[in-house]
């Protein structure tokens, strides 16, 4: 009679698999759950547990994430504020042969996170930077859209001055790519509102609190998002991922605007958006939304010069 064969436990298939332990000398760029504790991956716990640091954002928000899942590992705090300070001493712990792994609040560390200048002093030195994949609301938002995205640009939060602001969104206005914009609730519905009378008509999705209890995703026209908003005071509380379809192609029958069109669009654009200015040309000439407002574009950068 055969002897039966046993498969591995599953401490024997960890210990078997490739980058489960940490490498000393090395940094980990470490994903966590951007609201659902149980989409930590497994491989991001193997590191965590085998790292001889964790820099955490806020050690308050990471520790009890850390319980949750029996590790003990020493956490200090990386954030804002002491990054520069933090990171010399990190690349000290791993110049030391210490590993270490840095996480954010939730989300990838260094994407509108802090990390990116600890990463950069990582790599100066000569140290390997290794990336735990895992949750990020860039990924998520853009793949639950179901918008043109092929192509996006992902600009963070928005500068909290309405001059930078607008200049922000006016350099990407005509680009032909959709956009990710992460925002706060205080300012979202005055974001949605600006980005309605510059950018015209798009569509727009809403990503609120993913992952969370109240997680909410809607897709609804551009120029609507202010009055939805409006609606019901629920919708601007919690933390926010916008993602704005990339515009409408060119028709291939577009042509050069009338000249008094043309006038029209160079006198209206000295006293209104480019957005606005192009949707009242449109609605009395009938000439598409999308020419008139390249066209705006132009005609304001041209009268800014």
């Amino acid at each position: 009679m055969s002897e039966e064969v046993l498969p591995p436990d599953a401490t024997d298939a960890q210990e078997s698999t490739p980058g489960s332990h940490a490498t000393p000398g090395s940094l980990y760029v470490v994903a966590t759950p951007l609201g659902n504790a149980r989409d930590l991956t497994l491989r991001a716990l193997d590191i965590l547990r085998t790292v001889d640091v964790i820099a955490a954002e806020d050690t308050r928000v990471t520790l009890p994430l850390l319980r949750r899942h029996g590790i003990q590992t020493k956490a200090v705090s990386l954030h804002a504020h002491n990054e520069a300070r933090r990171a010399a001493s990190l690349v000290a712990a791993l110049a030391d042969n210490k590993s270490v792994a840095i996480v954010s609040d939730a989300g990838t560390p260094a994407i509108s996170d802090p990390g990116a200048r600890l990463v950069r002093a990582a790599h100066d030195a000569g140290h390997a930077v290794v990336p735990i994949p895992g949750p990020s609301a860039v990924s998520a938002a853009v793949s639950a859209a179901g918008l043109d995205a092929e192509r996006f640009v992902f600009i963070g939060f928005l500068p909290p001055k309405p001059k930078a602001r607008r200049e922000l969104l006016e350099s990407v206005a005509t680009l032909r790519f959709a956009l990710v914009i992460y925002e706060a609730p205080h300012r979202v519905r005055e974001t949605v509102a600006e980005l309605a009378n510059l950018l015209g008509a798009r569509t727009l999705f809403v990503a609120r609190e993913l992952t969370k209890v109240f997680e909410t995703l809607t897709r609804m026209q551009l120029e609507d998002a202010p009055a939805w908003f409006d609606a019901d005071s629920n919708r601007t509380r919690g933390e926010f991922v916008l993602v704005v379809d990339a515009p409408s192609p060119p028709s291939d029958k577009a042509s050069a605007l009338p000249v008094d069109v043309d006038r029209w669009l160079a006198e209206l654009v000295r006293e209104l958006p480019p957005a606005r200015t192009a949707r009242i040309v449109a609605n009395v000439t009938g000439v598409a939304r999308d020419q008139l407002y390249a066209r705006a574009m132009a005609l304001k950068h041209k009268s800014v010069d």
